[in-house]
């Protein structure tokens, strides 16, 4: 086995990245909105309900 560290290829990056755990519904909203802002939304409505326990809907 080699001692070198090689760099992953940006898909295989982008996919583990995609893969990361969720722990607390603040972490689901700051999510959905740097989504949206990736995705240069313009509107983005967000809908929670007991501090995103039951619901957490966004639309952009």
């Amino acid at each position: 086995m080699s001692n070198r560290i090689k760099i992953l290829p940006e898909n295989v990056v982008n996919k583990i990245a995609a893969g990361e755990v969720v722990q607390r519904p603040e972490s689901v909203v700051k999510e959905l909105l740097e989504n949206s802002i990736d995705a240069s939304s313009q509107n983005v409505e967000l809908y929670i309900k007991r501090a995103g326990k039951s619901l957490i809907h966004i639309i952009d």
